[in-house]
């Protein structure tokens, strides 16, 4: 397979930045942070999408790893800084093979290493319980994204996926939005509504990011992004990291999803549960109603689309691994990029086109986040600003 080899060759030059992996939280999840349980230093097939023998062979040179917590969360400040803790446990057990890593240099350095570059995204505003300090916080510990919403509101900000009530983000959201570019920490705008995320574009005067979504035209779910958000991020300078999610790329799985969900919730279970016990009932529903299947096709599907309305300096890939029940044909889990690349080039993509997909887009943008913030940070103290003093 001439093309397989081909991506397989460029991704020794140009490895993946992927921008979401939900590792952290599948740990947490199945074995309470045991490390020694999960392994990931061996295989763990059996068990997650993600361990490092395979993310060396699908070509991962740096990893965004979500530091995510539920949204019912009791204390999710105290829950998101289990899960950064989780992540420096990783770093600190496998220094051979992750790279901590704060800066767009710290990824080049780490691709000179030839480890992978380890970054953390919080996927939710929940994680900040309204509070500039904790974002401040978080951002110290060494988180480099956030993602504004996850699945349900937040108090300043609207998501994709639960009933609008800010209308996009409130005064205080697109206070979020400017200490976020004070500090260097990219705005994310996976999981938030159109409304949201037309805001946060208003609001940011540094490039912002989708860690894991897809386009809408393609799939019309409110997780993907409509066109006309797409066609402005040149000139923000941001970038749209396609998620392999079936859900969210291929039509005919978004209806069945939502079958299968209830029937998730029928039986005491949130849709996002993917214990022992859960995936039990999930897989009894596939054998009463087999899901449809996605391919590496459909993805790339949504590759071809999000280049030609956002160019191809504001693509690349969030695959979203261990934090989906299900992948596509060709995708199954972090071992699986070679084939994206090997369908992208027998679909006319160029060597330089994949090399800004996989590596140079997401290095740029953070390296531009942080040029934002140094030029900020002289005449912009720290907000103080509270929840209440600007939305009442």
């Amino acid at each position: 397979m001439p093309s397989l080899e081909a991506a397989r060759e460029l991704l020794s030059e140009f490895p993946v930045v992927d921008g979401h992996n939900d590792l952290p939280w599948a740990l947490r999840a199945q074995v309470r942070y045991d490390l020694d349980a999960r392994d990931i230093a061996t295989d763990q097939s059996a068990h997650l999408h993600t361990d490092i023998p395979r993310l060396r062979a699908g070509g991962v040179g740096a990893q965004y790893w979500s530091v995510y917590v539920r949204t019912d969360s009791p204390d999710p400040v105290a829950a998101t800084l289990e899960q950064v803790d989780c992540v420096r446990q990783l770093l600190a057990r496998h220094p051979g093979d992750l790279r901590p890593a704060l800066t767009a240099a710290d990824m080049e350095a780490a691709r000179g290493e030839g480890r992978i570059a380890s970054l953390m995204g919080a996927e939710g505003g929940h994680s900040i319980a309204n509070s500039l300090g904790t974002l401040r916080g978080l951002y110290g510990l060494g988180v480099r994204y956030m993602t504004l919403t996850h699945n349900d509101n937040v108090d300043w900000a609207d998501s994709a996926t639960d009933e609008p009530k800010a209308g996009g983000l409130t005064a205080f959201g697109r206070e979020v939005v400017r200490e976020m570019n004070r500090l260097g920490m990219l705005v994310d705008l996976s999981h938030v509504a159109a409304t949201t995320m037309r805001d946060a574009l208003d609001a940011s005067s540094a490039p912002v990011i989708f860690s894991h979504s897809s386009a809408r035209a393609v799939c019309d779910h409110p997780r993907n992004v409509p066109d006309d958000v797409l066609e402005r991020l040149p000139a923000n300078g941001g970038m749209a990291m396609v998620t392999f999610v079936p859900k969210f790329v291929l039509q005919a799985a978004v209806d069945w999803t939502a079958a299968a969900d209830e029937n998730m919730r029928a039986h005491g279970f949130h849709p996002l549960d993917t214990t022992a016990e859960a995936m039990k009932v999930h897989r009894a529903f596939e054998e009463r109603r087999p899901r449809p299947v996605a391919t590496v096709a459909t993805v790339a599907d949504h590759l071809d689309h999000m280049r030609e309305a956002a160019g191809i300096d504001h693509v690349g890939i969030g695959g979203d691994y261990d934090g989906t029940a299900f992948t596509p044909d060709g995708l199954a889990d972090v071992s699986g990029y070679p084939n994206l690349l090997a369908e992208l080039l027998d679909r006319g993509w160029s060597k330089a086109d994949l090399a800004k997909l996989t590596w140079k887009n997401a290095v740029r943008v953070l390296d531009a986040a942080q040029d934002v913030a140094r030029a900020l940070q002289p005449t912009r103290p720290p907000s103080n600003a509270t929840i209440e003093s600007l939305d009442g």
